[in-house]
């Protein structure tokens, strides 16, 4: 399978580590927890990045990742009736809490999870603690993406 990430720069498009989202959190986790968020086609990891920012802060140059996971790593597909009431809801506190638990329990490579800015999509979530992690997701392409401005 191939998903879809975009960042900010070209050293984090070479970067599957997750310490941005340990650094700050995110929707499915908090602070302290290394994960890697990616998308299941690319318009829908452009979508998830404009959320994130405000015109103003609109990098000069983005970069969209084409991430490869091995035909051979199962899935986990979050159920939806799992999921917390108000889940679209920023900030969360009880999504993260689950994200934590998932990631902390170390049993799944990967998780799908709806997407809040587009709940017909999914995310994948990539946990770069997981056993031979690098062996099974792999970069296999980047390149410059120009934002269409009418974006914006």
């Amino acid at each position: 399978m191939v998903v879809y990430r975009i960042v900010k720069s070209e050293e984090r498009a070479r970067d599957l580590s997750g310490k941005g989202a340990f650094r700050e959190g995110g929707r499915w986790n908090n602070p302290e927890i290394f994960l890697l968020y990616t998308s299941m086609n690319s318009s829908l990891a452009i979508l998830e990045s404009l959320v994130h920012f405000d015109e103003s802060e609109l990098p000069p140059r983005m970069f969209i990742m084409h991430i490869e996971i091995d035909e051979t790593v199962t899935i986990y597909p979050f159920p939806d009736e799992d999921l917390p009431k108000n889940w679209r809801q920023a900030e969360n506190l009880e999504l993260k809490e689950i994200g934590d638990k998932l990631i902390k329990s170390n049993k799944y490579l990967a998780i799908k999870v709806r997407s809040a800015v587009n709940p017909k999509e999914y995310n994948i979530l990539l946990n770069p603690l997981f056993p031979s992690f690098y062996d099974l997701v792999k970069i296999i392409a980047m390149e410059p993406y120009d934002l269409d401005q009418r974006l914006v």
